[in-house]
């Protein structure tokens, strides 16, 4: 049995804020960091206000496009009245991925104990690209990366990971006669 070798992924970020800038987005620049690192690239990045219709917008433009495999966004999962990322993303999943919220509060917990209650962490599928949705602070970027996204977005990651499943994302769009 051969070795599998590593699949590079084209990675969108995007920072959902409304205080943020480029020059200041630390937990965007962690993301971006870190996802180099590993040795995928950079598709996108992007900041936007808390507004629906602007996270939206812009998941569902990368999600049709073709270099990018995987959207990650950072803020806007608390609970604060500015707070949208969930309302936003949740409504355009074709699936959720449940797990991802399990797993990242389980993590986080052991970090900051119960103050992981206080975000809502999403995840999902939209159009086969997968989107996955971290609080705004660094360290949870740092956690969600490190501890869940990084060997996940690793094909060469055993049991199994989400890269050997990307090409069958859309089976049921290709069987229905639809298209992205």
């Amino acid at each position: 049995m051969s070795e599998r070798s590593f699949v590079p992924l084209g990675l969108a970020v995007l920072t959902i804020s409304d205080t943020r800038e480029m020059a200041d987005d630390r937990s965007g620049t962690t993301l971006v960091d870190r996802l180099s690192q590993a040795g995928h690239r950079l598709a996108d990045r992007r900041i936007v206000p808390d507004d629906i219709e602007a996270i939206r917008d812009t998941v569902l433009a990368w999600s049709r496009d073709p270099a990018v495999d995987v959207v990650i966004t950072t803020g806007g999962t608390g609970f604060t009245g500015r707070d949208v990322t969930p309302e936003a993303l949740e409504p355009i999943f074709d699936k959720r991925m449940d797990g991802f919220s399990v797993i990242f509060h389980r993590l986080s917990f052991d970090k900051i104990g119960t103050s992981t209650i206080q975000s809502r962490a999403t995840a999902g599928v939209v159009n086969a690209t997968f989107v996955f949705a971290l609080p705004g602070s660094p360290g949870a970027c740092r956690d969600g990366w490190d501890l869940v996204l990084k060997d996940q977005l690793d094909y060469r990651h055993k049991p199994c990971n989400f890269v050997e499943i990307m090409p069958r994302l859309d089976e049921h769009l290709r069987r229905e006669g639809r298209s992205l």
